[in-house]
């Protein structure tokens, strides 16, 4: 008969990073040419901080991101004449829509936002996360004070 031991020096933790604790870094992603759903799915992996070994699901742990050349941002197929996106402003006849060539030419920074936010968390914590995204339509972005590193896109 053997006797097993308990060793306290053996017993794991699972870490779990508070919001007091993160560190949080800038990036700038440039989609001009780059696929719509691959450049929000890697920006949603940012923003919710999947990409750090401190991650924590129930923590905004996420870092800041921005995105620049929304409107040379690419869309496979058909999708910019069939691709339609849907607004309701809660009255009779209020609903607008609009196709995502439409989209692109007027709202850019609209299209990239609703794709990143459809790939967060729903409720309080997913609306903190996409506080974090600032997409401009063209080169220029006014966050050069804060010293973003390029995230590259494959």
């Amino acid at each position: 008969m053997v006797l097993i031991k308990e060793r306290e020096d053996l017993i794991m933790t699972t870490f779990m990073q508070k919001k007091e604790d993160v560190n949080r870094k800038w990036y700038v992603v440039d989609a001009s040419g780059k696929s719509l759903g691959r450049v929000a799915s890697k920006v949603a992996t940012v923003l919710r901080g999947k990409h750090k070994p401190t991650f924590t699901p129930n923590t905004d742990c996420g870092d800041y991101v921005i995105v620049i050349n929304a409107e040379k941002v690419n869309l496979t197929g058909n999708k910019l004449n069939d691709k339609m996106y849907y607004d309701h402003s809660g009255y009779p006849g209020g609903l607008r829509e609009r196709n995502a060539k439409e989209m692109r030419e007027n709202y850019p920074t609209e299209m990239i936002e609703r794709a990143v936010k459809g790939m967060l968390p729903k409720g309080r914590l997913g609306r903190q996360m996409s506080k974090k995204l600032f997409v401009y339509a063209g080169n220029e972005h006014k966050h050069e004070a804060q010293k973003p590193v390029e995230l590259k896109i494959d």
